[in-house]
């Protein structure tokens, strides 16, 4: 697996999650949220594909 991220992509990344008042650099509830809000999406879209294949496989 390649966790290669492009320059454009982390810098847009690390400006949205970055926090300087945090001892880490970034905030962590903000993080949080948007890896769940991802992860949701994520299983909305393979929802939507294991039901097209059931509609093949049918």
């Amino acid at each position: 697996m390649s966790l290669d991220i492009p320059d454009d992509i982390r810098s847009e990344l690390e400006a949205e999650i970055g926090s300087d008042s945090s001892p880490v650099g970034i905030d962590a509830k903000k993080t949080h949220v948007l890896i769940l809000h991802m992860l949701r999406e994520i299983e909305q879209r393979l929802g939507a594909i294991e039901a097209r294949l059931a509609q093949k496989t049918s």
